[in-house]
């Protein structure tokens, strides 16, 4: 993919929530094609995020959260919780929000969600 002011816009914001071992790690790919799916998802999903607009990138996170746990996605919400204080979110918000993805799409997901998030806490060193 060209190398644009968009594209540069949306690795940028990548690189600043999901953090530098992250990204490098997924761009590592020596396949041309895994290349350029990788410029093609930052494009498209990061660009989202660069374009501005009304939603700050706690919001952002927060609604990433949230879909991706009511698609049951738990791999890519998995990524999102670990990044989410990046994003300015914070441990009492994303608890709050299990209660929300539990009322709203099912206790199956919201514990799903749940044991990620514990999982994560666990893996920083917080109970």
């Amino acid at each position: 993919m060209e190398e644009s002011d968009a594209l540069r816009a949306a690795r940028a914001v990548r690189r600043s929530v999901l953090g530098d071992a992250y990204v490098d790690g997924q761009s590592a790919d020596p396949d041309p094609a895994g290349r350029e799916f990788q410029d093609y998802i930052t494009s498209t999903a990061w660009g989202v995020w660069a374009r501005g607009g009304a939603l700050a990138s706690r919001d952002r996170s927060l609604l990433v959260l949230a879909m991706t746990a009511a698609l049951g996605r738990m791999e890519e919400f998995r990524v999102h919780a670990g990044s989410a204080l990046r994003a300015g979110v914070t441990d009492e918000e994303i608890d709050e929000l299990l209660f929300q993805i539990a009322a709203y799409c099912g206790v199956p997901a919201g514990v799903a969600a749940r044991r990620v998030v514990r999982a994560v806490r666990a893996e920083r060193g917080e109970a």
